[in-house]
């Protein structure tokens, strides 16, 4: 696994998160407490709004049209969490996650999946799925460079029946993929949706949006179980990619 860039300070009472650098992308999420597995750690929270909205404001940022911090609750709301979000909004990708997206009456919580030491990063799935065919360019667009054991080497999650080959490195260095984000646009240029929460995963595709066009209801991403982690289907929450 990737270590920390920088020591943990020491613990604040009634703190148990901190955001600072990451070893694996921009921005990350660590625990300053230790957090207890089944806890939640705290709502991905933000400005509540349509597709149609999500499509209007999109890209965030001309300059990285990648960059989101959308997070798709159901076919027809996405939390923008530019606007009102808190630290959930840096939480990064991983393959092997300590935490999941859970969706509970339309709101997003992150919940660990087990216990959580003080230094330690929190992650999530994204488990990104799309429609079109993974190509070795494609799934080089959504890099995962979470270092876990069992790196799939791809935020994508594998189709039914299908299992990924991870990129190969020289592809993977050209396009890192932020792991602890939203969802990256695809080349195509549509707005995946971020994380859907574990509760709905069961029964439909959860995902983070992407940044780059407009948002495509159907192309959704979903995390594998335990949850969404970052998600995504199992009955976690779907990935987002992003950079700081």
């Amino acid at each position: 696994m990737v270590s920390n860039p920088t020591p943990t300070p020491p613990p604040t009472r009634g703190r148990r998160i901190q955001v600072r650098r990451s070893g694996v992308h921009g921005k990350g999420v660590f625990a300053v407490q230790a957090i207890a597995a089944d806890e939640t750690v705290m709502e991905y929270v933000g400005e509540v709004i349509s597709w149609d909205e999500a499509q209007r404001r999109h890209p965030h940022d001309p300059l990285n049209p990648q960059h989101t911090f959308y997070f798709h609750i159901d076919g027809d709301h996405v939390i923008d969490a530019l606007f009102g979000g808190n630290a959930s909004r840096w939480i990064n990708h991983s393959c092997e996650p300590n935490c999941e997206s859970d969706e509970r009456d339309g709101r997003i919580f992150i919940v660990a999946l087990r216990d959580i030491a003080p230094g330690e990063e929190l992650s999530y799935d994204y488990g990104l799925v799309l429609d079109e065919r993974y190509t070795p360019k494609l799934k080089a667009e959504y890099a995962c460079h979470c270092g876990s054991a069992h790196c799939r080497g791809t935020m994508l999650a594998p189709k039914r029946g299908v299992k990924l080959a991870a990129p190969k490195p020289a592809t993977q260095a050209a396009g890192p993929g932020r792991t602890s984000g939203k969802a990256k646009a695809p080349a195509d240029g549509q707005v995946k949706a971020k994380a859907k929460a574990k509760a709905k995963a069961n029964t439909q595709a959860k995902g983070k949006a992407s940044t780059q066009g407009a948002p495509n209801r159907q192309a959704q991403a979903r995390a594998p179980s335990p949850a969404s982690s970052q998600a995504k289907p199992s009955s976690k929450a779907e990935a987002r990619s992003r950079k700081p």
